[in-house]
């Protein structure tokens, strides 16, 4: 009768845990970070309890959706996991005070500027055993799920070659104001910001990628401050055993590009403009999904959100883990870096 009572109580914490709403705290306010307090207060298993942000500024823009904490500890203490949202090269820092308070951490990529130092992190992660993860929003979203099942299933027929496109007429664009570290090369750009989730989404399709040759140029020169202007790179992919180009530039006039293709030989799949999946098997795209961009959108955070949960509650989940994501910075310094890159 006791173990009885002892194993029903075991099934009452597991269902209490399951059913856990997690009571969350961002450090970071700036573009993505102010965007994640309203997708955490509109998800059903977040509690988002505070915020903070070195910037008073970037604080008081927030006042209104999140209780602003006095400092990045004050967030740390009073919640299950913290999501990290701070330029890169404060990642580790943020990250190594979650694992001594023993907090959740969902961490924003890239992962670091130095891969030696992100190789450290990423050691502490796995051996804290705490649930971890890093914000590629590729890990969830339908685009990248439908996408992934193709490929997986065999519908596409055998994998040729995927190529991903990038054009943006601006950089940083309108919406990053907020983040105007991304105009710089130490740790902005956009291969950083953008190319990094489409190189995460083709390991996770393609099979691990390996860097063949890559390019770069910038607008102010080798030795100057600015991001890159254009960057070509070209890559083997593991498992399907096929080769991936990925062209890339800001600057000029006309809309901004975002497409990722894999070409197979029965059919070809392309996400377009981050969250539309279409398909060809001849002379034009047709849509696989909605149409709706702003849907599509929402569809994705929400996504990402109820696979943050899980991975919080210690179930089978999506969520980039520190390793993948350690793997795509490697990828992206190799690019940017000619002495990071392997022999080629």
């Amino acid at each position: 009768h006791q173990s009885s009572l002892f194993h029903r109580g075991n099934l009452l914490f597991q269902e209490f845990r399951d059913m856990s709403i997690h009571r969350i705290g961002i450090i970071g306010l700036g573009t993505v970070g102010s965007r994640f307090v309203e997708q955490f207060n509109l998800h059903s298993s977040f509690d988002l309890v505070s915020a903070w942000d070195p910037s008073a500024d970037a604080c008081a823009r927030n006042e209104s959706a999140v209780k602003i904490a006095s400092d990045a500890n004050a967030v740390i203490a009073n919640v299950d996991a913290v999501y990290i949202a701070v330029p890169p090269m404060f990642h580790k820092a943020y990250v190594e005070k979650c694992l001594s308070a023993k907090k959740g951490i969902f961490c924003e990529k890239p992962l670091g500027i130095s891969v030696e130092d992100s190789k450290e992190l990423v050691a502490s992660v796995v051996e804290s055993g705490l649930p971890a993860g890093v914000n590629f929003v590729f890990s969830a979203a339908p685009s990248a799920v439908g996408l992934q099942e193709a490929v997986k299933s065999g519908a596409i027929g055998d994998v040729i070659r995927g190529d991903l496109r990038l054009h943006f007429a601006e950089w940083p664009r309108a919406w990053h104001k907020l983040a105007q570290w991304l105009r710089k090369r130490d740790q902005g750009g956009w291969v950083r910001e953008v190319v990094s989730h489409f190189l995460f989404l083709a390991a996770r399709t393609l099979g691990p990628l390996k860097l063949t040759d890559a390019a770069v140029s910038y607008p102010d020169g080798p030795r100057g401050e600015l991001c890159e202007r254009e960057a070509t790179a070209h890559f083997d992919c593991g498992e399907k055993k096929c080769a991936m180009v990925m062209i890339g530039s800001s600057e000029g006039v006309g809309p901004d590009i975002v497409e990722f293709v894999v070409r197979g030989t029965k059919s070809s799949m392309r996400i377009w403009n981050w969250y539309m999946l279409q398909s060809t098997v001849g002379s034009h795209w047709q849509d696989v999904l909605s149409t709706d961009r702003v849907k599509l959108g929402k569809d994705a955070y929400a996504a990402q959100l109820d696979q943050l949960a899980l991975m919080l509650e210690g179930k089978p989940h999506t969520i980039a883990t520190f390793e993948e994501a350690l793997a795509v910075q490697e990828l992206v310094e190799q690019i940017l870096t000619p002495k990071n890159r392997p022999s080629l």
